[in-house]
């Protein structure tokens, strides 16, 4: 199976549920397997307190070829709420577009990360009209991958996000942001349930694993979609149990 490539988005059921390791992992997976790499974040929010950005720490554990913030914000809302507390321009939906495709020229991959969950408002269209990243991926033609969590609740949000997808008309696939050390019953029939559309599942505490391990584990964490080895959810969970 061919993987993935072109503009990819990297969503979640919610925030906080991974987005940005997945982000590096599959930019680490895709970079090992020969492919030029991009990512770019729309709307970083957040950085009053002058911490790393996302951006930054898909540098770090993965150094893709390139790494770009469209807009910031300082506070930790979404993106167009962010930009409206600042009084700061919000992000143009064609101007994000117009970004992405011009990644795309350049890079065989070019990974889009989004912020919080699917609907989030990111900016504003020509109209007025609030954007999401689900706009984006429409615009783009490009797929999803939703990260998700392995725990109790998982099954509804991550049904809920591919649904918004799947109405779309955007393919999807789910990554699962932080598999436990010790998985408990509610995360083996979660795995269960979630591996029709599984592309792939972290460790717990990968984002602070060191950079080079980081970049040796990814490839076994993905399926060959995004341009892992992973080939067989039964034998990676006798392994992992």
């Amino acid at each position: 199976m061919t993987g993935w490539a072109g503009p990819v988005l990297v969503t979640g059921t919610d925030t906080e549920v991974g987005k940005t390791v997945v982000t590096a992992a599959i930019a680490a997976a895709a970079q090992a397997a020969g492919l030029r790499v991009a990512v770019v974040k729309p709307g970083q929010t957040g950085t009053a307190g002058g911490e790393p950005g996302d951006v930054d720490a898909v540098n770090r554990l993965a150094a893709p070829l390139t790494g770009r913030t469209l807009a910031s914000y300082p506070d930790p809302l979404a993106p167009l709420a962010a930009a409206r507390v600042a009084d700061l321009p919000p992000l143009e939906l064609y101007a994000a577009v117009d970004a992405v495709r011009a990644e795309a020229d350049k890079h065989d991959l070019v990974l889009i990360e989004g912020a919080g969950g699917l609907l989030v408002p990111m900016g504003l269209r020509p109209s007025g009209e609030p954007w999401t990243m689900a706009d984006l991926a429409v615009s783009l033609g490009a797929p999803a991958v939703v990260v998700t969590r392995a725990g109790l609740g998982t099954l509804n949000h991550t049904a809920l996000t591919l649904e918004a997808l799947d109405r779309r008309a955007v393919p999807a696939g789910v990554v699962i942001g932080a598999w436990p050390a010790r998985p408990e019953l509610v995360h083996w029939t979660n795995l269960t349930d979630l591996v029709p559309n599984l592309l792939g599942a972290l460790p717990d505490g990968a984002g602070a694993m060191d950079p080079g391990v980081f970049r040796r584990s990814a490839p076994g964490w993905l399926t060959p979609a995004l341009h892992g080895v992973l080939d067989d959810w039964r034998v990676w969970a006798e392994e992992s149990g």
